[in-house]
């Protein structure tokens, strides 16, 4: 079995799964990925109506072009088995990954990933087809990182949630995804670069949580950029005003897309027998080497992703 677990997620656009209106303008917008809550954006009361109504989204929409997530609720309350148990059950053909919000420990990843499979096989699904998109939110969650990416070869995903996270260290600001008054440096660098080395070391991506100002797209620009600067692959959107934002974030600039490509054909070329088996070459006031490549191969690897097209291609050098 061969799937994608690198899937575009610069925009993961959230929808509450107990709204019919929401779902199915969600199907009309731009954004990578869409999840259907089942979780924070769910009153108790709705939860149990909202996953009929999704598995009905999920197999009648049109959700082309887009990864097909349904976040359910976490562990600690008995709603969770219940959720899954139903969305994937009524829709697991049609369904990317299951996101598992207040992630603590490895063993919550794990025991998904048991009822994941027991369902696939009492279905007759395909075993591990659906991914897991775990979340990160409290200090417990953090310090457990590492262990919980390698927890299942279903990950796909390490997610930060800011909102429940600064609650749960007690960070002195009611703005999510704001500085806190009084520091002068910024506050998540230490847990975005923790969440992006236990992605990056198990060939994962990292996603950044809300920005809950939907109509500061600005504020949304800034938050976003902090983590496109790190690597992380892309962000949560809460309003159709913030995918477009998203998209062009998390996606390379065309310059930088056509030189990435470039290097990729010249290093290619000049490694070759016909390029004189070359272990560094000149790109016009360039040297490139195999570390170039590594680096061009990111940024081309976003823009493939984004569906970005070159505007230039390499001329082999006349002799």
């Amino acid at each position: 079995m061969t799937v994608n677990r690198l899937r575009p997620r610069r925009s993961c656009l959230a929808v509450p799964g107990s709204n019919p209106r929401f779902l199915e303008k969600a199907q009309g917008l731009p954004a990578d990925q869409v999840f259907l809550d089942l979780e924070d954006a769910c009153a108790p009361l709705a939860k149990p109506e909202a996953r009929h109504t999704i598995v009905k989204f999920l197999n009648e929409g049109d959700w082309t072009g887009k990864t097909r997530v349904v976040r359910v609720n976490d562990w600690t309350t008995e709603w969770t088995y219940r959720d899954v148990v139903t969305v994937v059950e009524g829709a697991g053909q049609n369904l990317d990954c299951i996101m598992l919000p207040k992630v603590q420990n490895a063993e919550q990843v794990v025991a998904l990933d048991l009822l994941l499979t027991q369902i696939e096989k009492t279905m007759g699904f395909e075993v591990g087809r659906i991914g897991i998109e775990a979340q990160i939110e409290n200090a417990q969650g953090l310090n457990n990182v590492n262990a919980i990416a390698q927890a299942s070869p279903r990950i796909e995903t390490i997610i930060f949630g800011p909102a429940d996270f600064m609650a749960s260290i007690n960070m002195k600001s009611l703005v999510v995804g704001e500085q806190p008054p009084g520091y002068p440096a910024d506050a998540y660098h230490y847990i975005l670069m923790k969440i992006l080395m236990a992605a990056r070391a198990n060939n994962l991506q990292a996603i950044d949580g809300p920005y809950l100002q939907i109509r500061n797209v600005d504020g949304f620009r800034e938050v976003a950029g902090r983590a496109a600067a790190l690597g992380f692959d892309g962000k949560w959107v809460l309003h159709p005003g913030q995918v477009d934002a998203a998209n062009e974030v998390f996606s390379p600039s065309q310059g930088d897309y056509d030189h990435a490509e470039l290097i990729l054909d010249a290093y290619e070329y000049y490694t070759s027998e016909a390029g004189g088996k070359k272990g560094s070459a000149m790109l016009g006031d360039e040297m490139i080497d195999e570390a170039s490549r590594k680096m061009a191969l990111v940024i081309a690897g976003k823009g493939r992703a984004a569906g970005m097209q070159r505007t230039s291609k390499f001329e082999i050098p006349e002799a």
